[in-house]
């Protein structure tokens, strides 16, 4: 097997173009919004607690 020392090999190929599209993916990411200063729609998250009660079955 002999290789250019110029030419890349299939892997350090794939880690180059896995790279470039995880940088492009990053920098849309980057660009949006962040929307800290929205509110939430949930307001009353949790319902009023009560203590459950539990019977038997009869029959």
């Amino acid at each position: 097997m002999s290789t250019e020392e110029g030419a890349p090999s299939a892997s350090e190929e794939m880690k180059r173009k896995f790279k470039e599209a995880l940088d492009k993916k990053n920098a849309r990411h980057r660009d949006g919004e962040s929307h800290l200063d929205g509110e939430s729609a949930v307001h009353a998250a949790n319902a009023p607690q009560t203590r459950r009660e539990f019977r038997r079955k009869s029959g």
